[in-house]
């Protein structure tokens, strides 16, 4: 599987409608499955920022636009994620939640296991306990 400069994650997706989808599936999933409590009480009752800064993100991480840095600057996600305890648990449900939205947007072939590879490496990273 390989991707460049034309042929991205974002490009293989579709682009920004499906990506915006993916970010709010993502959160619709972790604010309505109780098997997702623990990642859900590390955000704001009202995740209408978490989602917007989601999707400006991932836009520029699967390969897009780099909306998320012309607003807000460089990602820094171990820095921005600190505060919060991340474990084995806040990780795993992340992934976990992760997946079920991909599932419901029919994220599947070369760009699943990329994404899954490419989000699992991530989410390990950001663990801090």
């Amino acid at each position: 599987m390989t991707f460049d400069a034309q042929r991205t994650p974002f490009v293989v997706m579709g682009g920004e409608e499906p990506v915006r989808r993916l970010a709010d599936l993502f959160y619709d999933h972790m604010d309505r499955d109780e098997s997702y409590q623990v990642l859900r009480d590390l955000h704001p009752p009202d995740l209408t920022e978490s989602r917007e800064k989601f999707f400006l993100f991932l836009c520029g991480w699967l390969g897009g636009p780099q909306y998320y840095v012309e607003k807000h600057g460089h990602p820094r996600l171990r820095m921005r994620h600190a505060p919060f305890p991340i474990g084995e648990r806040e990780r795993d449900q992340w992934l976990s939640c992760m997946a079920s939205a991909m599932d419901e947007c029919g994220i599947e072939g070369e760009v699943r296991v990329f994404l899954d590879a490419r989000f699992a490496h991530v989410a390990d990273f950001m663990r801090n306990r």
